[in-house]
């Protein structure tokens, strides 16, 4: 890849990459949340970088704020369609960074016996599940 050329993943970590994003994304994606909210569902965030991130999540059109109050001007928030595409790679890297910690994760589990459930990559043509570079897997 060239200098001038940008991956996907440069993309993505420039729309979603900063600091606190992804847990504000992560806390709007249970449902629509008001900025007091989300202030106390992502601790640790400073108010002024909560109000900068919403902005800009709402600019790159993965967030949504809808005004509930004219007096005073005040919103809530929910994730835009785009947004909760999201919503499977924060639970995969949710349950990555448990796995590093040495902690569960709250991700999805199967019914039937409890372990959590793993990604695997599938080819919707072939329709099977594909393992890695012995069975064909390239990078483009």
């Amino acid at each position: 890849m060239s200098e001038t050329t940008s991956s996907g993943l440069d993309l993505a970590m420039a729309r979603v990459g900063d600091r606190w994003a992804l847990l504000i994304v992560d806390a709007l994606l249970a449902g629509p949340r008001r900025w007091k909210d989300l202030e106390s569902l992502v601790p640790g965030v400073a108010p002024n970088v909560l109000s900068a991130r919403l902005r800009r999540l709402e600019g790159d059109g993965l967030v949504v704020a809808e005004q509930y109050s004219k007096r005073p001007v005040r919103y809530q928030y929910r994730v835009s369609a785009e947004g909760r595409e999201l919503a499977s790679a924060l639970r995969f890297l949710e349950s990555w960074g448990a796995r590093a910690a040495g902690e569960h994760s709250s991700g999805p589990r199967h019914a039937a016996c409890g372990t959590n459930l793993e990604a695997r990559w599938y080819c919707p043509t072939c329709q099977r599940a594909v393992e890695g570079p012995d069975e064909g897997v390239t990078w483009l």
